[in-house]
């Protein structure tokens, strides 16, 4: 396979190709440029929706089997790919390079099973007075607009979805980091039909074009809130079809009865892994007062223990906020936890590097009210909260507008599933915390999203349902 360079450029049509404008992207672990990202034009734009739909005719014709080998000959792709582009993945998002690696295999891994779900239709009626069947076909072009900090993993999701299920994709990722999927549009062409994946770098300018390009169907979007808001409100006027995976405030509730020094550990990378930039990760940690003080010790140690740093050096566990704009924002939260009287048990300060490092930070003596208790973080910074009661915890945990996911942590595994079940959110969890599994569906309730993405309902979410109803067949039973 061939090496890759440094150059880069949007992929239409199967092609190569630059813009006049760029862009330039910086390394969170030094706060300085290391690439020029072209910044791809309205007209590109309207370039790639074009070659999108044109690819789609023959593309939708293609059997759903057929299909499937284009998705797995992509991830193979990848999985040959990961050692090469790895390197850049860390530099531009800052995670740690066995973490950037791993990210290419479990793409190439998820997407090997996605792509074998059978996605045919359904019997929904037969005999009697009629047969009803139930016929999926793809909705057309897909504009994909993918975040900063998984840029591979979620872009591949989004793709794989896409192409599997018979669409065509134009796709964005964040301007913070565009390179590697940019990569992915370069390693694609080989691979895929040209014009079934299209990959333009840009601006915010970009996706709001997207969003409202009456040439594309669907908008699959994960992010932030607020921009998911403006997406749903630009998608409107020709009312595409909208899959939004926004953000979270998820709730761990720790019963008394747990093995202190096991669940430190799961809880602590449940809510610190990727440096807290997950949107499932663990938000905010709910202990019953019988524990609180020896968990709060347990949690510590670890944070203390954990070595943050360059995503490049050896044995670095955590890297930096990825960008400054989340790392002011991670900071003003700690500030004003400092402000509301929080005992911080460690971390609190940014770290005298370069970049935009701050540790794993544990504060405790918070409650409602407290911005760092009522707002999603994004980063390496989390409230440790006290509980009496099992069901206040609960209300507490419920009361807020997010809605993604949230966990339950116990030995009676009988009664963590009926409070799991009593969580208000989209994927409730008993002794774990995040991972994904591509034949469970994922989506948020309340304004964590809408919509889904793995498993059959998530293949769905990326096909258009049609009602087929029709005299029965001559063999039936006649209806009585």
């Amino acid at each position: 396979m061939r090496a890759f360079t440094m150059e880069f450029t949007h992929t239409i049509n199967g092609l190569a190709v630059s813009s006049e404008g760029d862009f330039e992207v910086i390394d969170p672990a030094t706060a300085r440029g290391f690439a020029r990202c072209p910044d791809a034009t309205r007209e590109q734009l309207d370039q790639a929706v074009a070659a999108a739909r044109r690819a789609f005719g023959q593309w939708r014709r293609t059997p759903a089997a057929e299909r499937g080998e284009y998705v797995r000959a992509f991830a193979a792709a990848l999985r040959a790919s990961a050692t090469r582009l790895a390197p850049l993945l860390t530099q531009e998002q800052g995670k740690p390079l066995a973490a950037a690696t791993s990210e290419f295999l479990r793409s190439a891994d998820h997407i090997d099973v996605l792509s074998t779900i059978d996605i045919g239709g359904e019997l929904l009626r037969s005999g009697g007075r009629d047969k009803v069947e139930l016929h999926y076909r793809p909705l057309g072009v897909v504009g994909a607009i993918t975040p900063w900090n998984f840029p591979v993993v979620l872009a591949v999701w989004k793709i794989a979805h896409a192409i599997y299920t018979g669409n065509t994709v134009v796709l964005k990722p964040s301007p913070y980091t565009p390179l590697t999927t940019l990569k992915l549009g370069e390693l694609a062409r080989g691979i895929l039909p040209p014009g079934v994946l299209n990959v333009l770098a840009g601006g915010n300018d970009l996706g709001a074009w997207m969003s409202e390009h009456p040439g594309i169907d669907k908008i699959s979007f994960t992010g932030s809130g607020p921009t998911g808001k403006k997406v749903l409100r630009s998608a409107s006027s020709s009312l595409k079809r909208v899959t939004l995976e926004l953000g979270g405030n998820d709730a761990a509730i720790v019963l008394p009865d747990v093995d202190i020094p096991k669940a430190a550990q799961d809880i602590f990378w449940g809510a610190f892994n990727n440096s807290g930039q997950i949107c499932k990760a663990i938000k905010r940690i709910y202990v019953h007062e019988d524990i609180y003080a020896p968990m709060g010790n347990a949690l510590a140690a670890i944070a203390r223990a954990t070595k943050v740093g360059s995503g490049m050096e050896p044995g670095v566990q955590l890297g930096p906020v990825q960008n400054r704009a989340q790392f002011d924002i991670v900071n003003a939260l700690i500030d004003d936890a400092r402000r509301q009287g929080g005992e911080f048990l460690s971390g609190g300060e940014p770290l005298p590097l370069p970049g935009y490092f701050i540790p794993p930070t544990i504060v405790s003596g918070l409650g409602k009210g407290s911005r760092l208790v009522e707002e999603e973080p994004f980063g390496p910074v989390v409230p440790l909260i006290r509980y009496v009661s099992v069901d206040d915890a609960l209300d507490q945990a419920n009361d807020t507008a997010f809605g993604l996911s949230g966990s339950i942590w116990t030995v009676d595994i009988e009664q963590g599933r009926a409070l799991a079940a009593r969580l208000e959110v989209g994927t409730a969890w008993v002794n774990q915390h995040g991972g994904s599994d591509p034949h469970l569906p994922f989506g948020g309730a309340k304004a964590s999203g809408m919509g889904h993405e793995n498993a059959l309902l998530g293949l769905r979410d990326y096909m258009q349902l049609s009602v087929v109803q029709s005299p029965p067949d001559p063999s039936a039973p006649a209806a009585k």
